[in-house]
């Protein structure tokens, strides 16, 4: 009985504001319905989170769980469900859960350092429960030194853009010259690269690049948009550059755009990609035979690559809303030849038409979907400044 009274005790626990999602990454809380006193009668729809921290406190779910049990030090983990919790340890998550801890635990948290959710990877989840939990970060400011004092400088190992090795090289990102600049040799004086802080993106990539700390690179060369790959071998060093490349642009946004909020500007420091995937395409005048291209939609660009880690984009497409002639169609029209998938999409602009074709009706829908949930362009300016090279 004393089980049983544990596991109801928790369970009334997840119904507090706060505890029905989990306290790292914000997945989906445990939907209940309290019927009755006894426990039998307890009707549970188990989602997440199903799994908590007695030692900190919190509600977690499954994937965040198997990171707390790898810092045993800092984070006990139970099951709210299925192992047996002793009074003191209810009392504490009573007295505590995911609100207080977030006020404690995230107290000093700088407003561009990322915070994951459900939907991001691996390293990004793990390395934002270690910087609350393990080392503190957000309650002593001196330790996000590495990520907001303005300068790195450092190895990493970059992808070379033709013969696809990665090679260690030296990268320094300062905010007072406005740029990130990388070096082919250790002591060289002139970067290879300079990568201007104001056109600058991160996303990780770590399925694409094939390394799970794998980073995009995204930036401006000769006003066509140039990609590099990077990872580093610790995971706390390169989401420290990740987070530090979005400390120089939300620097960079303050003072471009003085009278906008915080809640305005963290948006637009670093963009996961909506979609990505093969597509076919045909050329300009509609009579080329399809090719086989991987797309990129990047906000309201969607770029296609001959493979998925080129540095340049074969060409770029500009999707625009229906206000502005913009046009999103299933299929291709009838007289179309030479596609050898048979999921069609045809983009109208202004211009002229944009012929794709997907492998199944899933992506064919997916690829749909993310084109038509564009709305008008707002008056406030905000959106990225970019440039592409002409349709091939």
């Amino acid at each position: 009985m004393a089980k049983e009274r544990s596991r109801k005790a928790l369970v009334e626990l997840l119904q507090r504001p706060g505890n029905a999602a989990c306290a790292d990454c914000a997945a989906p809380g445990i939907s209940t319905t309290l019927g009755s006193e006894s426990l039998l009668e307890l009707e549970l729809v188990i989602q997440d989170p199903d799994w908590a921290s007695h030692s900190l406190g919190i509600f977690i779910c499954l994937n965040c769980s198997g990171i707390h049990r790898n810092i045993p030090q800092v984070s006990k983990v139970k099951s709210v469900r299925l192992d047996d919790w002793d009074d003191a340890q209810v009392e504490f998550m009573a007295s505590n859960g995911n609100n207080v801890a977030k006020a404690k635990y995230e107290s000093k948290m700088p407003p561009f350092y990322y915070k994951p959710t459900y939907l991001d990877c691996q390293l990004l989840r793990e390395q934002w429960i270690r910087a609350k939990y393990e080392r503190k970060e957000f309650i002593h400011s001196e330790k996000q030194e590495p990520y907001s004092a303005g300068y790195r400088e450092g190895f990493l190992w970059k992808r070379g853009r033709d013969n696809g090795q990665f090679l260690s090289r030296k990268f320094v990102l300062s905010e007072r010259e406005g740029a990130l600049k990388y070096f082919n040799k250790n002591d060289a004086k002139e970067p290879k690269a300079i990568m201007k802080i104001e056109h600058l993106n991160a996303t990780f990539q770590p399925a694409k690049i094939g390394n799970p700390h794998g980073l995009q690179i995204t930036y401006l060369k000769d006003n066509s948009t140039r990609n590099i790959f990077v990872y580093h071998e610790d995971g706390k060093e390169i989401v420290d550059w990740f987070n530090a490349i979005r400390a120089a642009r939300f620097h960079y946004l303050q003072v471009a755009f003085p009278g906008a909020s915080d809640a305005d500007l963290v948006p637009k420091l670093s963009r996961n990609y909506l979609k990505e995937g093969y597509m076919e395409k045909t050329g300009p005048k509609q009579t080329e035979g399809f090719k086989k291209r991987w797309f990129t939609m990047d906000d309201r660009r969607l770029m296609y690559f001959k493979d998925p880690l080129d540095a340049f984009a074969r060409g770029e497409v500009f999707i625009g809303s229906k206000e502005n002639s913009y046009k999103v169609l299933e299929g291709l029209p009838p007289s179309t030849q030479g596609n050898h998938w048979q999921h069609g999409i045809t983009i109208v602009t202004p211009d002229r038409k944009f012929l794709f074709a997907c492998e199944t009706e899933d992506d064919q829908l997916e690829w749909i979907t993310t084109f038509q949930k564009w709305k008008p362009i707002s008056n406030i300016n905000l959106s990225w400044d970019w440039l592409g090279r002409p349709e091939e």
